[in-house]
């Protein structure tokens, strides 16, 4: 091969000795005008090439070589930097047994993987890039995708981060940033890429060739969360419709070189064609026999809430940011058992409670699912079933975590979320939860700045006021249903367990 002055094109070799654990079988040995040793091209071809060695012989003024610089893959059984590179020695001292040397190397690859073999969690890199946003915000949306990623059991083994005028319209990331996604995939031998944006296919595709690794965004994340979190019917159903119509725009974009499109004559198809075509197909055609199933299930829900609305009784749900305690809310009041997990996104199905007032009055006490920033569309489908419920309530209890970093800006996501699907307008009393994380004092202040209630569902503190307030919201403090000494007595059983 002969290369020009500024670069060297090398051949696809396809997948000639590419099994796990094994290096490609060849050498890349070249010259630089300059002394410079290697460049960060050279050490990124090694890397993704999975070469023997990449070396490079400096030209002295005198035409004559100068020293080599040498480089090779390094199993992480030996360091964690996943390249070696030599002393520089001039070309006619090299010393080595290659094909030992070759063969010791291998060797300890194949070791390296099969001693992680035993982990089943996902190994990934996450990767936010944000355009025109502050350094604060950068690692706020970074410790988010840090929780979503812990809640669907990935292993988090690096971050990457990059704040540019705009996203690159092909690869989200420059092409700096990529070469540097490129080593620290193979230094962690990670086999998953999430990406805190949403990615268009173009782009999906043109990250997972450059890689060669799985490449997901976040809005796939979460609903690869809701697929595992899902128990009921309805919510199963919802689940599985939101991924299929997120990923039927994708199917096209599949990248196996062996699915060609060519095919002999005007017009012909070849069997990567039909093959993607009988993919679509089967997807439209379970679209529509979910959507089918929904209204089913919908007409289902409908004439329970009828039933429910017959009788009269209030409906209180519980809304607010995703892993804010609104389950232990619920537990708290009623001295229930839902599910509760310190994740996000640990309850998705809606759960609904009794919970007796005084003079024979009770409520309906409803757990929703929890809202996040950014919703896609197609998450808003996930959250259809949960969403029913909201439009029977006639008080919205917001319950926001007091200790998180950005209190505001969720209080704002879960607005901009109501107003969306038509519920801004229903009372809200706004619960700052978890307390009891603050130093005394602290949380009672920021209750008071935004007009609510401070409350600690998992030390049962402050429910008592919480009652009191929310039988003034539904009946007013002048009804003679509404007895302040009758409320707070049935709030102190409450706390008390």
């Amino acid at each position: 091969m002969v290369g020009g002055p500024s670069s060297l094109e090398l051949p696809d070799w396809g997948r000639l000795r590419a099994g796990v654990g094994r290096l490609r079988g060849l050498r890349c040995i070249h010259t630089h005008l300059a002394d410079e040793g290697l460049s960060r091209d050279d050490l990124t071809d090694l890397l993704l090439l999975r070469l023997d060695a990449m070396v490079s012989v400096s030209a002295q003024e005198d035409g004559l070589p100068g020293l080599a610089y040498i480089a090779s893959l390094e199993p992480t059984v030996r360091s964690d930097k996943g390249i070696d590179e030599h002393e520089p020695v001039h070309p006619a001292r090299i010393d080595i047994d290659f094909q030992a040397w070759i063969r010791e190397l291998e060797d300890d690859l194949t070791r390296s993987v099969q001693g992680r073999d035993v982990e089943t969690r996902d190994r990934a890199i996450l990767v936010s890039v944000t355009a025109g946003r502050s350094n604060h915000e950068l690692e706020l949306h970074l410790d988010e995708l840090r929780e979503l990623a812990r809640a669907a059991d990935v292993t988090i083994c690096d971050t990457l981060t990059q704040n540019r005028r705009q996203v690159d319209h092909k690869t989200v990331v420059g092409r700096g940033k990529l070469q540097d996604l490129m080593i620290m995939a193979f230094q962690s031998d990670v086999d998953l890429v999430i990406f805190d944006q949403d990615l268009t296919p173009t782009q999906a595709r043109n990250l997972a060739s450059e890689l060669e690794l799985r490449v997901i965004d976040r809005s796939q994340l979460i609903l690869d969360i809701f697929a595992g979190r899902a128990q009921t019917r309805d919510g199963q159903v919802q689940v599985e419709l939101a991924q299929l119509k997120y990923r039927l725009p994708r199917l096209a974009q599949r990248s196996d070189v062996s699915l060609s499109r060519l095919a002999g004559g005007i017009g012909g198809r070849g069997p990567g064609e039909t093959k993607l075509e009988v993919d679509r197909r089967r997807v439209r055609g379970r679209v529509t026999h979910l959507e089918r199933e929904t209204k089913k299930l919908a007409q289902q829900r409908e004439q329970r809430r009828r039933k429910r609305n017959r009788r009269g009784v209030p409906v209180l749900s519980i809304v607010g940011y995703t892993n804010a305690g609104k389950s232990t809310l619920l537990r708290s009041l009623t001295n229930s058992a839902p599910f509760v997990e310190d994740k996000m996104f640990a309850t998705l199905d809606p759960m609904s409670r009794r919970l007796r007032f005084p003079r024979e009055r009770e409520v309906i006490i409803t757990d929703t699912v929890g809202f996040i920033r950014d919703l896609p569309p197609e998450l808003v489908a996930a959250f259809h079933a949960t969403l029913e419920e909201l439009h029977d309530a006639v008080l919205l209890l917001h319950v926001v975590d007091s200790s998180a970093p950005d209190i505001e800006r969720r209080i704002e996501a879960v607005h901009t979320v109501l107003d969306g699907i038509g519920l801004g307008e229903i009372p809200e009393l706004l619960i700052v939860n978890q307390i009891d994380k603050l130093p005394e004092g602290v949380g009672h202040a920021i209750a008071a700045r935004h007009k609510g209630i401070a409350v600690s569902a998992l030390e049962k503190v402050g429910l008592r006021e919480l009652l009191v307030r929310a039988e003034e919201i539904l009946w007013g403090p002048d009804s003679p249903e509404f007895d302040r000494r009758l409320i707070e007595g049935l709030a102190a059983e409450v706390e008390g367990g």
